[in-house]
């Protein structure tokens, strides 16, 4: 019980920092809304080490307590929408083992911002935000193939260190 926190706090820890950096980072797309979703790296990463579960509350966690501490309690609306659309899919494909990690955040990035155009469809109330989905689809898979580039290269990184700190600890004991 003791790791599964501890590893969910490092995973919300850096999903916390890759959103501050991402906010730090000067890349105007012209396109309203549009974000790298660095997060999402973390999200993803945890997803094939730790589980659905884990992974499902480290993306809840990290955008519930980002908005707080932003003071965007608005936003939240938006990137929980599409955060939580993102994480359906993701998790769909993860467990059918089809896909790897490059497709299924491709997959995760389209779909949050398909859940955040949802949102701002609620909002506003007007289906019009829907002619921004081909461009944000397009948007948000090349960045989800990006991070899946990098969470694929993390993982077997990660996944040796897990096993040796655990044959470390045993040996110890």
């Amino acid at each position: 019980m003791a790791r599964k926190i501890a590893e969910s706090g490092a995973f919300v820890a850096l999903a916390m920092v890759l959103s501050y950096v991402e906010t730090l980072i000067p890349i105007n797309f012209g396109i309203p809304g549009m974000k790298l979703g660095l997060a999402n790296l973390a999200v993803v990463t945890a997803l094939y080490l730790l589980g659905a579960s884990q992974a499902l509350e480290i993306s809840v966690v990290r955008i519930v307590l980002m908005a707080f501490i932003f003071g965007n309690l608005a936003a939240m609306a938006y990137s929980l929408t599409g955060g939580l659309l993102s994480f359906a899919a993701m998790a769909l494909l993860y467990r059918r083992e089809s896909l790897s990690p490059l497709g299924v955040s491709a997959v995760g990035g389209a779909m949050h911002n398909l859940g955040q155009l949802l949102a701002a469809a609620a909002v506003v109330e007007n289906l019009q935000v829907f002619y921004y989905l081909p461009i944000l689809l397009a948007a948000g898979t090349v960045t989800g193939v990006l991070l899946g580039i990098g969470a694929g290269r993390l993982l077997p990184a990660l996944r040796r260190n897990r096993r040796e700190s655990w044959k470390e600890r045993e040996t110890n004991s």
